[in-house]
């Protein structure tokens, strides 16, 4: 459904934002693009939908080119931008009905599809409130909707979930997983690495311009070093303590100024949580866990330290989701 092939865009100062990118998305998909801020994602997103030209390379969405094509291909793709969408003295249900009137439900149609986004999003309360007195999560939620209205064979979503509360951040996730299994190819922009993990079908890691890695949740994870991580949080900052010789690891630590993430194997388990037993009865640390491995680690390790917990970038006050934003 979307084929793109050594894509390139350069800038005039120089910059290349996308730098031989390869990447495909089937119907029936949900492709996670995750990477840094100024990782190229959002430029990918805006060559698909033909509203940026390409330095070189190429795109397919649905057989079309959206440089020979523009028109045709804004028809064939859905886009939810990453800023919000322009709601002031205009009411949820009015945004999304008008935008499904605007890529050709006629109106009951329309009425309809509106009613069924509002009820599932459970968007109910806010339905016919005016922009300005929105949140920024039903703001994004209804963003989703105007893209969800009637969607083209590739929806593209960038950052979605942002701003969205955990309860209505499900609801969406359902609502993406149902455009996948109506048969349209969904490609998704986000830097929340726990959601993808759970959330989509494979994953793009892009820096710098470049794919990095790609792949499921399952087959990304394999490149992590050890089974599990040792997470320690240093009662003084830049205060973290070295290790120790009888604790065997497997790969170097990903260290903060307050936090210290260790890679080790199962079999050092019972080590590790000794060691770090006597650091906290010893005061020079305030906690400590020690979990599987995940998908997280994969990102830090292939992206460095940009997004490293407590890093720029970074939304400390969610870890229930992620330790990067």
């Amino acid at each position: 459904m979307l084929t793109i092939r050594d894509l390139v865009k350069r800038y005039r100062d120089g910059t290349r934002a996308n730098d031989g990118i390869s990447l495909s998305v089937e119907a029936g998909e949900v492709v996670g693009l995750l990477g840094h801020n100024g990782a190229g994602k959002t430029t990918l997103i805006n060559q698909v939908a033909g509203l940026v030209v390409p330095t070189s390379g190429t795109i397919r969405v649905d057989g079309c080119d959206p440089v020979a094509e523009p028109a045709r291909a804004r028809r064939v793709v859905s886009v939810m931008p990453q800023g919000h969408a322009p709601l002031t003295g205009v009411t949820p249900r009015q945004a999304i009905r008008t935008m499904a009137r605007i890529r050709g439900l006629d109106k009951r149609a329309a009425a309809e599809r509106t009613g069924e986004l509002i009820d599932a999003l459970d968007l109910g309360t806010w339905a016919d409130t005016t922009g300005e007195r929105l949140s920024g999560g039903i703001r994004r939620l209804t963003a989703y909707g105007m893209a969800a209205a009637e969607p083209g064979r590739v929806a593209m979503l960038d950052e979605p979930t942002n701003d969205v509360d955990p309860v209505r951040r499900r609801l969406l996730w359902r609502q993406i997983r149902a455009l996948a299994d109506r048969g349209h190819a969904v490609l998704l922009v986000t830097h929340n690495v726990v959601e993808a993990e759970r959330s989509v079908d494979r994953i793009v890691v892009m820096g710098a311009g470049k794919v990095l890695a790609e792949g499921t949740a399952a087959q990304l994870r394999s490149r992590a070093p050890g089974d599990l991580r040792l997470e320690l949080t240093a009662a003084v900052p830049d205060r973290l303590p070295e290790l120790p010789a009888r604790l065997p690891v497997e790969g170097p630590p990903l260290v903060t100024s307050r936090r210290m993430a260790v890679p080790i194997a199962s079999g050092a388990a019972s080590t590790a949580l000794a060691w770090a037993q006597e650091l906290r009865d010893a005061g020079q640390i305030d906690e400590f866990a020690l979990v599987p491995v995940g998908l997280e680690d994969v990102y830090l390790q292939l992206v460095g330290g940009e997004d490293t917990p407590g890093g720029p970038g970074t939304e400390e006050g969610e870890k229930g989701d992620s330790l990067v934003a």
